[in-house]
């Protein structure tokens, strides 16, 4: 661009201007010109006309992320990221501008950021210290570089590693091209491929892919926002999974389900490509657009192996008629995709509610999506209101539900609490449809995690999956409530069935090589786990997860290098203490257990018993077992497989604690 400089853009929130006063100075001192002047970020039209001219001016745009623009849904930084976004547009996919920046533990997984953020990669530069690698890296994609030209990943690099790096380097060098190769095949090919390949080879079937593209397949794509303000994201999610869920009622059809379908959210590219990466022969897609009281609502059925457009319609209507809107559009792509497949089965739209309570609830989904603590409570006030609007209307109380199980699952709240409330949220719903298979896949967990009693959870999953055999959500919860009775094939199985309906399901990906790691089947476990990572880079627990397999392999470094990654400060703890205690390093391993113990002990006991466990001592790991268990931590469900505590597996305690909660020995 030829107006462009090679000047850093550094976008931020103004309760974050200290941290990135500290980015800028780094910057700064390396001879790199930062726009960064608190006296000028004032709004009005100057202030519109000269951010507008330096966004696009500037050569790399750095936002600045933390628990503070978590917070706060509105402010001028969030306009500045707005601009930067819409630069990018007229950018080519190589070019690097975005530059995002977390200067917190804030987790990029669930982060209330554009969704452009998500496709590049982040840097931590804790309080906002920059480290050098930092400042190297902005050198050198402005071309300037700095005084030092080593480009080695900060804080990643212990001595164990370091001595062994040069006598490798040479070996390393043809691995390293490779890999640039495999990922320019794209994730989604990986995926599918990785997917169907397994698959067959386990039942002895043809991989070819008119054998695995079903003629009755189809994905509905996440709606794009066209609004002025692109404020209606919640609107368009809405408006792709009514349509995903009324198809997915129809049994001769496979639909695959809104985790993969939504990997594709924000991306743009060849229908086809994005089809065969979904192993599906139609995709529905669309987009909306609001001004004021008036929505115009554009759609279209692809036949992706011609490209032919099946069918389309736009829609020009009142935003109250937004209920309408939506049973019009799933009730004709459901007709046509029925002509166009041979499909007899129909389904019938739900009833309409309140628009206003389902506005509600579209926004609650959008906040459940972040999975960040502060985002899931906004949700369950969403969904709450939502109910309270609407009480006969059965979703808000399935998400409720549902928000509370996540709440558990991710520690935000103590289990007893959040299980308390995740009873009275699935009763609600099941009042009001006693088939939900929603809240009987919630009452399923509850009875396995919280009372221990597996057999009565089964038996919920089991309901959940008569009503709607696809439910993905009740198939891995089953999964994992198999493998804690130590069926692991059978749950390898169900996640099996899970991934054919949601073949790009992160966290389907990561349950699976669990279960084989826990069988000893190391490659698949180390498989999955990096096609995991493909579809989601930072997916939580996955570079801990990985860490452990490859140090079961004997690869200690990799296994060290690996867990580093880890976004998350506990799982990485966790991993760490029994990485750094097999090199020998305990002075390391002793600080990563003191650090988990004082910032994830009251919340998840279990990852410090794993930790003591690791390093063979008896006495603490059982201690805090026996807290995990008061405090009903939902990674129990492991105990029983968990290859970190093979050192307490013949103590006549530990299986005497399996009796406890009533885990076969």
């Amino acid at each position: 661009m030829s107006g462009e400089s090679k000047a850093v853009f550094l976008s931020y929130a103004s309760e974050d201007a200290e941290a990135a006063g500290r980015i800028a100075e780094a910057l700064r001192a390396a001879g790199i010109e930062v726009w960064f002047d608190k006296s000028e970020l004032r709004g009005g039209d100057i202030w519109d006309r000269q951010i507008q001219n330096r966004i696009h001016d500037c050569r790399l745009f750095i936002p600045v992320i933390s628990a503070n623009t978590e917070r706060r849904d509105e402010g001028y930084f969030r306009r500045e990221w707005g601009l930067a976004v819409d630069r990018t547009r007229d950018m080519a996919d190589t070019k690097t501008f975005l530059v995002p920046v977390v200067v917190d533990e804030t987790l990029e997984r669930g982060a209330s950021v554009p969704d452009k953020f998500r496709h590049v990669q982040w840097t931590r530069l804790s309080g906002g210290t920059a480290s050098q690698y930092f400042i190297d890296r902005m050198a050198a994609l402005l071309g300037t570089p700095s005084a030092s030209t080593t480009l080695a990943p900060p804080n990643v690099t212990p001595p164990e590693i370091a001595r062994l790096e040069s006598a490798k380097r040479l070996r390393i060098w043809p691995w390293l091209c490779l890999a640039a190769l495999l990922l320019a095949v794209g994730a989604g090919w990986v995926m599918w491929r990785y997917t169907v390949t397994r698959s067959a080879s386990e039942h002895g079937t043809s991989s070819s892919v008119s054998q695995i593209v079903a003629d009755k397949s189809i994905a509905v794509l996440p709606f794009v926002d066209l609004s002025e303000k692109h404020d209606q994201e919640y609107f368009a999610d809405g408006m792709a999974e009514e349509i995903l869920d009324l198809l997915a009622k129809i049994p001769t059809l496979k639909v695959i389900g809104r985790t993969s379908s939504f990997q594709f959210k924000g991306k743009t590219g060849d229908l086809r490509n994005i089809a065969v990466a979904l192993g599906v022969s139609y995709v529905v897609e669309g987009s909306v657009r609001r001004d004021g009281d008036h929505i115009r609502v554009t759609t279209q059925l692809v036949d992706a192996r011609s490209g032919v457009h099946r069918w389309s319609e736009t829609y020009d209507r009142a935003f109250d008629d937004v209920l309408a809107v939506q049973r019009d559009i799933a009730s004709a792509v459901a007709r046509e995709l029925q002509v166009a497949t041979g499909a007899t089965e129909s389904a019938s739209t739900a009833p309409l509610h309140d628009a206003q309570a389902y506005t509600l609830y579209l926004r609650g989904r959008l906040a459940l999506d972040r999975g960040d603590r502060t985002s899931v409570a906004q949700a369950k006030r969403y969904f709450e209101e939502a109910a309270a609007l609407d009480p006969s209307w059965v979703r808000p109380a399935e998400a409720l539900a549902w928000a509370h199980h996540i709440q558990v699952q991710y520690g935000f709240v103590p289990s007893r609490e959040g299980w308390q409330q995740a009873r009275l949220a699935a009763a609600t719903a099941l009042r009001i449809d006693p088939e939900s298979a929603s809240a009987h896949a919630v009452l399923g967990q509850l009875y396995a995690l919280e009372e221990h009693n597996w057999e009565r959870g089964q038996a919920e999953f089991a309901t959940a999956l008569r009503t709607d055999p696809n439910n993905v959500d009740a198939l891995q919860l089953s999964a994992n409530t198999l493998a804690a009775l130590g069926r692991l094939r059978e749950a390898i199985q169900r996640e099996d069935e899970a991934l054919t309906v949601d073949p790009l399901n992160p966290e389907a990906l990561e349950s699976r090589a669990l279960w084989s790691y826990y069988l000893g089947d190391l490659e698949s476990a180390e498989r999955d786990l990096r096609s995991c990572l493909t579809v989601s880079p930072t997916y939580t627990y996955a570079h801990f997860a990985l860490g452990q397999v490859l140090l079961a392999r004997g690869d200690k470094e990799g296994a060290l290098r690996e867990t580093l990654k880890e976004a998350q400060q506990g799982d990485r703890d966790r991993g760490l203490a029994a990485i750094y205690f097999a090199l020998g390093n305990k002075r390391e391993s002793d600080a990563a257990i003191a650090r988990l113990t004082r910032q994830s002990g009251e919340l998840d006991p279990y990852a410090v018993a794993q930790a003591h466990g690791s390093r063979n001592e008896k006495e603490q790991a059982l201690q805090w077992l026996d807290r995990a268990y008061e405090a009903r931590d939902s990674d129990l469900q492991f105990v029983r497989n968990d290859p970190l505590l093979g050192s307490i597996r013949q103590d006549p305690r530990y299986k005497a604690f399996l009796r406890k909660m009533n885990l076969p020995e």
